[in-house]
């Protein structure tokens, strides 16, 4: 059978896994004779509703599943692959078939899942935007759901900052859901990929977001959970996580706020708490190469270019610790890039946070020895006892 067809009936065989892909190469020791056998399909105990459609496809849908493909630029990745997602490939009931615009590549790079609330408080969008953006100037891709809320504000930093980010969808790619999301989605495919399991003309049902979110998690070494109700979807990512041997990481936030609560549990749960970049990446404890480190982590002893907004803002900051608020009013920046960029020259050592709620600008020549050693970017594979992930 051609290639395109066969992995686009694959992908819509109901219940069918990469486990079984791989069980029937074993056997065939060829992509093209997967499905050739009926008694084949049985020893490898396929689900009742895979064999029906695997023995009996829907030809008309294949064929405008194919045409579709064909057309729209979209690589379809199969389990038996090199360019399959490793990470992904070791988990359990891993799609056999993946649907990828943008690039296949990113999905085997070292990723972070960032999730949370699609209505989250001002301050849990903003710590979503400035944990991705620190992240991926590390060199770690972002990776989420392309959900409003917490999702957006992830892809978001990570593009901020020039990084690459993923987005994994509940509907074919033929759909972007929520519509809204369309210039976002559109950015994404050029700075990282969108990706789904769901051939076209999947509508967004409910019930393929838990399954989506099985692969937000298994392309990740950890996932980052920012704001959630107990009643979440955001936790059935962090239980997937957990059961697929990944890092679970959850911020917390006032006890006051029903937003907080879920990542309470989680911390509760064993869930490790996040106050800073590096609680995240010691535990990722991820082995980067130098090339695989953006070009924003600085050397030592080097000067750190700023551009005018970051310029603008250290200079309203002056020599005297100064608040947000009266930071926001000297500039004349929303208060959400002033926090941001106020983690980024935290993160870089040119301002220190101060109790209280203000900041303090840190002369060039104590930038070095002044950084707080909880936030200061690394180069990863210079951490100390490292593990290969």
């Amino acid at each position: 059978m051609e290639t395109t067809k066969l992995r686009a009936m694959l992908a819509r065989a109901p219940g069918l896994t990469a486990e079984h892909v791989h069980a029937l190469f074993a056997i065939t020791g060829e992509e093209a004779s997967l499905c050739d056998s009926a008694a084949l399909l049985r020893q490898v105990r396929v689900r009742p509703a895979a064999y029906d459609y695997l023995t009996a496809p829907d030809e008309a849908v294949l064929g405008a599943d194919v045409r579709w493909i064909q057309s729209s630029g979209v690589t379809l990745v199969s389990c038996l692959d090199a360019t399959y997602p490793p990470l992904l490939a070791h988990t359990r009931g891993a799609p056999p078939v993946l649907f990828v615009l943008g690039s296949v590549a990113a999905l085997s790079a070292p990723q972070v899942a960032m999730v949370g609330s699609r209505n989250p408080t001002a301050s849990g969008r903003r710590n979503a935007r400035d944990f991705a953006c620190a992240l991926a100037r590390t060199g770690l891709t972002i990776t989420s759901g392309l959900a409003v809320g917490v999702d957006a504000a992830s892809h978001e930093g990570a593009l901020d900052v020039g990084g690459v980010t993923i987005a994994v969808l509940g509907t074919g790619l033929d759909t972007v859901y929520p519509a809204g999301n369309r210039s976002l989605a559109a950015r994404i495919r050029e700075r990282g990929a969108l990706a789904s399991e769901f051939p076209p003309r999947t509508a967004p049902a409910a019930h393929n977001f838990p399954r989506r979110n099985r692969i937000i998690s298994g392309l990740s070494h950890g996932t980052l959970v920012v704001e959630a109700t107990c009643r979440s979807g955001s936790l059935i990512t962090a239980r997937l996580a957990a059961e697929q041997g990944r890092e679970v990481f959850a911020i917390p936030g006032s006890i006051h706020s029903p937003q907080s609560r879920g990542c309470h549990k989680l911390i509760r749960q064993g869930a490790k708490l996040v106050e800073s970049l590096d609680d995240v990446l010691s535990e990722l404890q991820i082995p980067l190469s130098e090339q695989g480190v953006r070009s924003s982590t600085h050397p030592p002893g080097g000067t750190i270019p700023l551009d005018k907004e970051y310029e603008m803002l250290l200079d309203a900051l002056g020599f005297e610790p100064a608040t947000l608020d009266v930071l926001i009013e000297r500039t004349g920046l929303s208060s959400e890039s002033v926090a941001s960029m106020l983690l980024i020259l935290e993160l870089d050592g040119c301002v220190a946070a101060l109790p209280g709620g203000r900041y303090d600008r840190i002369p060039n020549d104590d930038r070095q020895r002044s950084r707080h050693p909880d936030l200061r970017i690394r180069p990863l594979h210079a951490r100390r006892g490292t593990r290969s992930a």
